[in-house]
């Protein structure tokens, strides 16, 4: 009678069983119909790089008056080893052109070259290139300002690893303090005057191939004692043209921002103007010949004196006192 009360029980705990894993494995299937595959990594695309172009003219407000002819000075000392040389020009502000001195500056780091800013006459308006430090120079209008700028290039100086070497033949140094110098002639292919702007009844001049490739360099902006230089120049009324007639009394400095005291030069005469530009774009009339004037600032060489001419005088009347 025990055996088959036994037989249902263990058929009942069989099926419960079956049941079990039946439902398990429904579960299992669920699972791996929803697995869905991963998505595939994102890829990084970098941007595009920028271009570094030369900087753009700022034009201060419609200038339509040409800059003054630059005044002739002399280049004060190099008063550090070290320093580099930023040759003056004329500024704009709303009372009219005054004159940013030439002075002597600490590059903002080791290798750079100081371009320095030009007017251009352009659409019948003169616009300001600002200068800028870079490893080469770039156009500069072609301006002849002189100590080593004479309108393409820098014949003023060059870094010779993390030291700068001055020439000698064209830069105020004084080789007792200053060593690191060597004496290199300047050849000057261009005319030399004292025109201040590039185009219009001013200076022909176009960038060179070296030129265009500076201008696609990294450019680093003028210092902060630079900036400080250019202000300080714009608040001073002696330093406008409308005040000195072009002959500012503090042509150049030593020092940025620092125009009194030892080391500041005058200018010895204003530049001889240049027939200001036509109103209207058009045909330009050529500049008017001027005598020629040293690069460093120096006056045109005088011609020899003639020997005096006797001339003959007639014998006086007797009794006539000579």
């Amino acid at each position: 009678m025990s055996k088959p009360l036994l037989a249902p029980s263990l058929s009942a705990r069989s099926l419960a069983r079956a049941a079990l894993f039946a439902s398990v494995t429904v579960v299992a299937a669920g699972c791996t119909v929803a697995v869905r595959p991963l998505p595939p990594p994102a890829v990084y695309i970098a941007p595009p790089p920028v271009a570094v172009v030369a900087p753009a003219p700022v034009v201060e407000g419609q200038v339509y008056e040409a800059p003054p002819p630059l005044p002739v000075y002399e280049q004060p000392a190099c008063p550090e080893v070290g320093y580099m040389w930023t040759p003056g020009y004329w500024g704009y502000t709303g009372g009219g052109y005054y004159w940013v001195p030439g002075t002597w500056v600490s590059p903002p780091r080791v290798g750079v070259l100081w371009t320095p800013g030009y007017w251009g006459f352009v659409g019948g308006v003169y616009a300001f290139h600002g200068g800028y430090w870079g490893p080469h120079i770039g156009f500069y209008g072609g301006v002849n300002y002189g100590f080593g700028y004479v309108g393409s290039g820098y014949a003023g100086g060059r870094w010779v690893g993390n030291s700068f070497a001055y020439n000698a033949a064209v830069t105020n140094v004084n080789v007792t303090v200053v060593h690191n110098t060597y004496n290199e002639t300047v050849v000057n292919n261009v005319t030399v005057n004292r025109v201040s702007f590039n185009g219009g009844a001013g200076i022909a001049a176009t960038p060179t191939a070296q030129e265009r490739m500076a201008a696609q360099e990294p450019h680093l902006q003028p210092t902060a004692l630079q900036q400080q230089h250019v202000t300080e120049a714009a608040k001073n009324p002696a330093l406008f043209a409308k005040a000195n007639g072009g002959h500012p009394a503090v042509a150049a400095t030593t020092h940025p921002a620092t125009f009194t005291g030892p080391g500041v030069v005058g200018a010895k005469f204003a530049g001889r103007p240049v027939g200001a530009a036509p109103a209207t774009p058009g045909a330009h009339p050529a500049p008017a010949a001027k005598p020629a004037v040293a690069a460093n600032g120096a006056k045109p060489a005088k011609p020899p004196k003639q020997p005096p001419v006797h001339k003959e005088h007639p014998e006086h009347p007797e009794g006539e006192k000579s």
